[in-house]
């Protein structure tokens, strides 16, 4: 439990998550450039293992212990421990065939891509670090 004297504590802890200003400034007009870099680092693993890791999910029923409501030999209702089948989601990677002319073809266009955003992501985070000087 929270005491009284740790509440401000703990709301500037929580405000000192969301990050400054000029943070969230800087954050917001780099996302793009956060994601093709992102896509480079996977289309260059995929090159460098020679095929692609997939991500999927996979529903698979399994036996859980479970309650159920039934009635016993004199007719009360009475609640039973059981076995219930219920499905199970989890995701599994797979290995994937890819085509390393394709991929190739996709890392150049990311990186012609990268060079564009990140000189207006660099023109951004000046503009970002004039109006929240910190």
């Amino acid at each position: 439990m929270i005491t009284p004297r740790l509440l401000p504590l703990v709301a500037l802890a929580f405000l000192a998550a969301c990050g400054t200003p000029q943070e969230q400034c800087v954050a917001r007009n780099t996302r793009d450039l956060r994601t093709v870099d992102k896509l480079i680092a996977e289309v260059q693993g995929n090159l460098a293992r020679g095929y692609a890791l997939r991500e999927t999910t996979v529903t698979r029923p399994s036996w859980e212990s479970c309650l159920r409501q039934t009635t016993n030999k004199k007719g009360k209702p009475v609640v039973v421990e059981t076995l219930c089948l219920e499905d199970e989601t989890t995701t599994v990677t797979k290995p994937e065939a890819i085509d390393p002319g394709a991929e190739r073809r996709k890392l150049a266009g990311l990186q012609e891509q990268r060079q564009k955003l990140a000189g207006q992501a660099e023109a951004m985070v000046k503009a970002c670090r004039a109006q929240y000087p910190e």
